[in-house]
């Protein structure tokens, strides 16, 4: 598109043209980076935007380490190679069990203050990256991985709030089952989960799942469902 020269009497700037441009410019580059998606578990399809993880994209998950194992099974199971920076506590055992194909997993659980750099490392090799950063990153570093992420198309999920993410998945309320009259094993867990779109605005779409179920697998909240059996938007 070609902005013509304005003539004297004419403002400067035309506005119009300029929004025009700036339409164009953003929906070549969504089609670019929407070109490659990772395959994702069918209870987090409406939760995600287009229902799957892209390529070249950062996610932030709140408030549960399970949620971020479901975030990885889909693309693990799919034949992705996945990585885990900064999280001594995350469970391979539990992984399996949610999917997570622990051949093709690699840990990093140590990284110490250098877990920025290490992270930048990962992603040169690895298709989905999780990391929980123990500090905020400065905004050049932060601007150099995401670039480091479009090149190699390679997926970032955050333990914790990071900027210029595509969605924000939280644990908005959580409940145990299992236990009788005071005594027993928990069981199994029900969570909500909510899901901010990328900048925060618009509305806001929430999700029952299991995180477990009593079976230990992880699933929507309607036994056999590909999908949430219940999903609002909530302002």
């Amino acid at each position: 598109m070609t902005l013509a020269a304005p003539h004297l009497s004419e403002p400067v700037v035309d506005r119009a043209q300029v929004h025009e441009l700036q339409t164009r410019i953003r929906q070549m580059q969504a089609t670019k980076l929407e070109s490659r998606t990772l395959q994702t578990h069918p209870a987090l399809f409406p939760l995600l935007p287009g229902g799957a993880l892209k390529a070249g994209a950062a996610y932030s998950v709140r408030g549960s380490t399970t949620l971020l194992m479901a975030m990885l099974a889909g693309p693990s199971a799919a034949g992705a190679w996945c990585g885990v920076v900064g999280m001594p506590d995350f469970g391979a055992e539990a992984a399996g069990r949610f999917g997570i194909d622990l051949e093709r997993l690699v840990l990093v659980p140590h990284p110490g203050d250098d877990w920025l750099t290490v992270t930048a490392a990962v992603v040169d090799v690895l298709s989905v990256v999780v990391v929980s950063p123990p500090s905020r990153a400065k905004d050049g570093d932060v601007a150099r991985l995401t670039a480091r992420l479009r090149q190699r198309e390679a997926t970032l999920i955050v333990a914790g709030d990071w900027p210029q993410v595509e969605a924000t998945l939280t644990v908005a309320r959580s409940g145990w089952d299992g236990l009788g009259t005071g005594n027993g094993y928990l069981s199994s867990r029900r969570v909500t989960v909510e899901a901010a779109p990328r900048g925060g605005t618009g509305p806001r779409r929430t999700a029952e799942l299991w995180l477990p179920a009593p079976d230990e697998q992880f699933r929507a909240e309607s036994f056999g469902a590909a999908g949430p059996t219940r999903l609002e938007a909530v302002s």
